[in-house]
């Protein structure tokens, strides 16, 4: 395995793509307009750069590692790919879409992987002719940072995709678990997104404001970001669609999104990426 192709040039895909480089694959990275590429591709410039004045990584490494990221807006150069993965936005539709052309214009052998964290490996993979070359790769954010990753097969992923895939999360220096089951949430999430819905309750009950529900999770729960500060991170529109998948799959209260998620998200308060989401940016 060679060549690495993510689609989607946000903040996980620039991500996914940083590392990938830095485990020395040439990597190409596509999103459908080239301004969001360009953003992309400076995110990753700006990210080395702050790793070699950390001495984390030297400056012939950076030089390296950034000429062998390649930007696009061509779906069909993902053809040279060995492994693509799509970073996009958590909507199965589209996921589903995306997956379904690939698969008109990828070898066979070419291993399609998603970084969603919540929807189904199976149900994107059912528009594909080979559904056992699917796969579930979840990063989780900031990419470069974290060490986790969750692997998580589909129903009909090979033994010979999820082989690949280990092989590629050991070259990129990350621990991985295999998701045994799968399910809305996977682990990570199936246990932090209810967390911040709790904290997001506590918040409108007007029990404590956001910086004090924050400090009480930091120094008194040994948690390194707060809740509500990591759901602004995420993305509040983010937590909503993991949250309804998981009431719709499960039916149980403790998933159900407070209508204060949806008041928000109405009127534009995202998170970081809108500038406004419990804290102003």
């Amino acid at each position: 395995m060679d060549t690495i192709a993510v689609l989607g040039a946000g903040i996980m895909g620039a991500g996914i793509a940083q590392v990938a480089a830095l485990g020395n694959y040439k990597v190409i990275l596509r999103d459908i307009q080239m301004t969001l590429v360009e953003e992309g591709i400076n995110s990753i410039a700006n990210n080395l750069d702050k790793l070699v004045k950390e001495g984390k990584i030297t400056l012939d490494e950076k030089n390296i590692a950034f000429n062998l990221i390649e930007g696009t807006t061509d779906l069909s150069m993902l053809s040279n790919a060995d492994l693509i993965i799509e970073a996009v936005v958590e909507n199965i539709a589209i996921k589903k879409q995306i997956f379904n052309e690939l698969d008109y214009i990828c070898p066979d052998d070419t291993i399609f992987a998603t970084n969603t964290s919540s929807l189904s490996i199976t149900e994107i993979a059912s528009v594909c002719k080979n559904p056992s070359r699917v796969i579930g790769i979840h990063f989780f954010y900031p990419v470069p940072e974290m060490k986790l990753v969750e692997i998580v097969k589909g129903l009909q992923t090979s033994d010979e995709t999820l082989l690949k895939t280990q092989n590629f999360i050991n070259r990129i220096d990350k621990d991985f678990i295999i998701v045994k089951k799968e399910h809305p949430g996977y682990v990570v999430n199936r246990i932090l997104i209810p967390y911040i819905n709790e904290a997001i309750y506590v918040y409108a009950e007007n029990i404590a404001n956001a910086n004090e529900i924050d400090l009480a999770m930091e120094l008194g729960a040994g948690m390194p970001v707060g809740p509500l500060k990591l759901a602004d991170k995420l993305g509040l529109d983010t937590i909503y669609s993991i949250l309804t998948a998981f009431y719709e799959e499960f039916k149980d209260s403790k998933y159900r999104p407070h209508p204060l998620l949806a008041t928000m998200i109405r009127g534009g308060y995202l998170g970081e990426k809108s500038g406004q989401g419990f804290y102003k940016y």
